[in-house]
């Protein structure tokens, strides 16, 4: 298959996954209440839209920079970059149901729904740990045989490795905090979100000069992202 079909692909998935997004955004409408007073009481689901957008947005930047460098696409790598997006398309549905379950937990019921948060707040930890094993198991792919247009030195790999997947152990912890307190969960996965955001992940590889589609990066080769 052309590295193009694959890319077309998979940013068309990305790009339902974080439209998706903006549908559980919702309110009343008239008759239910002051405007403002219906968007406060909805916070949670727009704290948990931006932590969720900007988590797609990060991994189809990745995604992006990752198979700009792919020389051959094999069924190992479909294969790979299908459990990636199956945890993806999750992602809406996981954010929705955080973002109500959040609601009523931090409202003036909240000891009714304290168990129920706990395990929204897994799934939603649980759906971006696939995420990242998806990435992860494609980014391990990319460091055996000669599939990529310019291989990563050995030496590099492990440091690469924790760059690319090292949210994966932030998601575990998430995960395991969420069974005794669901808002320190959240507040985990958010801060992973702001960390991949600021952090600017160098680009291990570098198509040939004659690929018009590479991007080129800086001198290093490092990603303009």
């Amino acid at each position: 298959m052309d590295r193009s079909r694959l890319e077309a692909f998979s940013d068309g998935v990305f790009a339902v996954a974080i439209t998706l997004l903006a549908l559980n955004l919702t309110v009343a409408g008239p008759g239910h209440g002051v405007l403002l007073h219906q968007l406060g009481t909805h916070w949670t689901a727009f704290v948990a839209y931006l932590i969720s957008f900007f988590m797609i947005g990060i991994v189809w930047v990745n995604h992006h920079v990752l198979v700009r460098g792919i020389a051959v696409v094999d069924r190992t790598l479909l294969f790979l970059n299908l459990v990636l997006l199956l945890f993806v398309v999750m992602i809406p549905f996981a954010t929705a149901t955080v973002a109500e379950y959040l609601a009523v937990y931090l409202g003036p019921h909240g000891s009714h729904a304290h168990r129920d948060t706990q395990i929204a707040m897994m799934l939603y930890g649980a759906v971006f740990l696939g995420m990242s094993i998806g990435f992860g198991g494609m980014f391990e792919w990319t460091l055996h045989g000669e599939h990529m247009y310019r291989r990563l030195p050995i030496d590099k790999h492990w440091a690469a490795r924790a760059r690319f997947v090292g949210g994966g152990l932030a998601y575990v912890m998430a995960i395991a905090v969420a069974q005794f307190y669901a808002v320190a969960s959240f507040v985990i996965i958010a801060l992973v979100a702001v960390y991949y955001i600021v952090e600017r992940t160098p680009d291990a590889y570098k198509a040939p000069a004659g690929d018009a589609s590479a991007d080129p990066g800086g001198p290093d080769g490092s990603g303009g992202e």
